[in-house]
């Protein structure tokens, strides 16, 4: 019998460490955190800040804080009402009406709005799209589309 016909294994070498325990399974919690991303933190205590060294006097004068403004609900009323009128006249007025859903929907996200002056604008643009489609129909019909 030869070394080649040697069914005996070899010794494994020094460069392979052992498995020490039971292998882990690729996902598996590993037990390093101990709350979620998301958890609260805990508070540390806290102290006030320093009192000004200087007081301030009568005679200085501050600029008012910045007023946010309610922008959106007007435009999108406004683009509604566009919508409203043209779709009254022509059925391609329906990208009108989706612009204005679309800004009025933005309005009604944002907390500076007029939400009142949003749900109208939401209303009016529904109409104007629904009377923009119904034209559409009508001109299909009339050029025998659906027949």
């Amino acid at each position: 019998m030869t070394a080649a016909d040697d069914p005996s294994v070899e010794q494994p070498s020094d460069d392979l460490a052992p498995v020490a325990g039971e292998s882990r399974m690729p996902g598996e919690h590993r037990g390093g955190f101990s709350r979620l991303p998301t958890g609260p933190l805990g508070i540390t205590g806290m102290t006030a800040p320093p009192e000004p060294s200087v007081a301030p006097t009568a005679d200085v004068w501050s600029t008012p804080a910045p007023r946010l403004r309610s922008v959106l609900s007007g435009w999108a009323l406004g683009i509604a009402i566009l919508g409203l009128i043209a779709s009254f006249f022509v059925g391609w007025a329906f990208p009108l009406g989706l612009v204005a859903i679309v800004v009025a929907v933005m309005a009604l996200r944002r907390l500076v709005e007029d939400r009142a002056m949003a749900i109208w604008a939401i209303c009016i643009a529904s109409a104007s799209v629904i009377y923009s489609v119904g034209w559409l129909v009508f001109a299909a019909y009339s050029a025998s589309l659906f027949s």
